[in-house]
């Protein structure tokens, strides 16, 4: 997800040329909607979202702890009073909590509802809890189970179906924030934002892969799998894991690992937000922070077909060092679409100049305006990724996540898919035809769309399909179809994009595989369960069986 607004930009707001300079590196959606000038287009969205966010943390030595229910007391089953709860039962909630409850008609309330998306201001949930710890997440349980009230998990609010908020209770665990780093190991609390993530990882010179939206919750991204700029090099954040604290839908605090509840566990990396309990902390498995080499490249569209074949050859199977996308975009009445490759690189500026030359040479050209650089930080490098090149880790958040913060939310549709065999020629232009047929559409003014194919291999597809609930492990890449909008635009032209979303997703059925990303949660989605999980949605609704038997946890696409 990324548009006007959240990617940064000088202080009005404004986006910059990208300048060739090792003092002033663009970042990465910066350059790309400069390039797309051309086409009117504004920027592809790249941000990963999750189904339902379970997050944040705290720690326990002991496998199942009763943070909840006091010891030995039954837990309430879902629905047991035959009656909604009332104010005073709310206001006892509210005592209960070390957090806030914040309730409709309170001050801090319509801030407080919101998710990243605008679109989804209209719902209105009964209440939201800010745990600070796992025995608030422990409390609201059991108030949704005595009441049976709709609950939700939210860490960074990032759904792009707005299942992170519920008619009922939100349980939000940004309180639950902070990254704790011993040796090669790092305990992150669940509601810790992204951006703050790299930062206090990289304050001890160490990394654990993940996406390039600043502001979603680690818990979110971590659940659902964790696509990211080095996932080449080092996994998905979920293979990053080695341990989690979760709070399941009996109240009990449970830690999960491969010899700890390892039915849990292997359901945590990449079963989805919101299925099995509330997350409130993760251990992860860190890297030594190396030089990273940061590269932007674009082409004429003109030679739009040539670049994708070449990158395609390319990119998958090129060093684990090595990760790349490619960014196809248009606009609404725009004149010319954008094509760029943008990639990351662990090591040399030769080792990397020599991978690029490579791609120029499969491509018949060089790009019309490359930029390569060794980062000064890794902490830098994952700043200008997320569009926070001119801007300080403060900054880079949204204002109720940060007071400093200078991003700001916006809608978009989004759709994906995985490639496990290259696109044939047929199947290129069918690509290109799919974006430039987004000029035609008579869209919202500002509007935008196109297509985000991110390079899979390496690291990530030498784990086996099912030792994981991550079952994407064959793909040479994976896409993300978008189309974004102004905020407050008429409802008729973003509705005309969404349906040249739909109908562009749907020329390139012959063309793929059939899966599709979790984190990027498609409502409009019917065979969700296959897309998402394959062979491994069976195993999940076993260990739904057994740690939420009466699906207290649950949504249109829930396990």
């Amino acid at each position: 997800m990324v548009q006007a607004g959240s990617e940064g930009g000088d202080s009005q707001g404004r986006w910059t040329m990208p300048r060739e300079s090792p003092s002033r590196p663009p970042g990465r959606r910066a350059f790309l909607r400069f390039a797309a000038a051309a086409g009117g287009a504004g920027l592809l969205a790249s941000c990963t979202r999750s189904s339902g966010s379970s997050a944040a943390s705290g720690t326990a030595s002991r496998t199942a702890s009763p943070v909840g229910p006091p010891t030995g007391s039954t837990a309430p089953t879902v629905g047991a009073s035959s009656s909604p709860p009332s104010s005073a039962d709310w206001t006892s909630l509210g005592h209960d909590l070390s957090g806030t409850l914040v309730r409709p008609g309170e001050a801090a309330y319509t801030v407080a509802k919101r998710q990243f998306d605008p679109r989804f201001d209209s719902l209105h949930p009964a209440g939201i809890a800010y745990c600070r710890d796992p025995h608030d997440v422990s409390t609201c349980l059991a108030f949704v189970r005595k009441y049976g009230v709709p609950v939700a998990a939210r860490s960074g609010g990032h759904s792009y179906a707005g299942w992170s908020s519920s008619s009922g209770l939100i349980v939000d665990v940004t309180p639950m924030a902070g990254v704790n780093v011993s040796g090669t190991v790092a305990t992150v609390g669940a509601g810790t934002h992204l951006v703050d993530f790299y930062n206090g990882l990289s304050a001890h010179g160490r990394v654990v892969p993940g996406g390039s939206c600043p502001t979603v919750g680690i818990a979110g991204l971590t659940l659902g799998g964790g696509v990211g700029v080095v996932s080449r090099a080092f996994g998905l954040t979920s293979d990053n894991v080695t341990s989690l604290q979760i709070v399941t839908a009996d109240g009990l605090l449970r830690t999960c690992s491969a010899s700890s509840n390892p039915d849990l566990f292997w359901a945590c990396r990449g079963g989805g937000g919101g299925n099995f309990g509330v997350v409130t902390s993760f251990t992860f498995a860190t890297h030594p922070a190396s030089e990273i080499i940061l590269f932007f490249l674009s082409w004429p569209w003109s030679q739009a077909a040539r670049v994708i074949s070449a990158w395609q050859s390319w990119a998958p199977h090129a060093p684990d060092e090595l990760w790349s996308n490619l960014h196809l975009a248009a606009a609404p009445g725009g004149s010319i679409p954008s094509i760029q490759v943008g990639g990351t690189y662990l090591g040399s500026v030769g080792a990397a100049s020599a991978l690029l030359e490579k791609l120029y040479a499969a491509a018949g050209s060089d790009p019309s305006s490359p930029f390569l650089e060794v980062s000064p930080s890794w902490l830098h490098a994952m700043l200008v990724e997320a569009g926070c090149a001119s801007l300080t880790v403060n900054e880079c958040h949204l204002p109720t996540q940060n007071p400093a913060g200078q991003l700001s939310r916006a809608s978009e549709y989004a759709k994906s898919d995985f490639f496990t065999k290259p696109l044939s020629s047929q199947g290129i232009g069918t690509l290109l035809s799919g974006v430039e047929s987004l000029q035609r559409v008579n869209g919202a003014p500002g509007g935008a769309g196109g297509i985000a194919l991110d390079a899979l291999g390496g690291a990530v597809n030498r784990i086996a399909p099912g030792a994981t609930a991550f079952v994407h492990r064959d793909a040479l890449f994976q896409a993300q179809y978008t189309t974004t909008w102004p905020v407050g635009s008429a409802s008729a032209g973003v509705a005309r994009q969404h349906a040249w979303q739909q109908s562009f997703w749907q020329s390139m059925r012959p063309y793929v595989s059939g899966q599709a990303y979790q984190n990027y949660i498609d409502p409009a989605l019917t065979n969700w369960r296959q897309a998402y999980y394959g062979a491994n949605y069976n195993r999940l609704t076993q260990v739904k069986g057994t740690y939420d038997p009466d699906r207290v946890f649950t949504f249109p696409q829930a396990v």
